[in-house]
């Protein structure tokens, strides 16, 4: 049986500016709750990110503080 401690509570985030970087996203959703990890896929080609990353919480309470806020904002975007 697995521990609890390998255990990744993601929430799936769309539409994030190109201006917005890993640690910023980190950053801004570390309020919620402790972030274990923070997946924004870069496009090889063009050099930005794709728009869209996985923030895994080390808790479920940290995705569910995420969760419970209607909108997020980053630099003016809805995310």
């Amino acid at each position: 049986m697995a521990s609890s401690s390998k255990k990744v509570f993601e929430v799936f985030v769309s539409k994030i500016p190109w201006t917005i970087a890993s640690k910023d996203m980190k950053e801004y959703f570390g309020q919620f709750g402790q972030v274990k990890k923070c997946l924004l896929p870069f496009d090889k080609e063009t050099g930005f990110h794709k728009g869209f990353c996985w923030i895994g919480y080390t808790s479920e309470e940290g995705l569910h503080n995420a969760l419970q806020k209607d909108q997020h904002m980053l630099e003016g975007a809805t995310v």
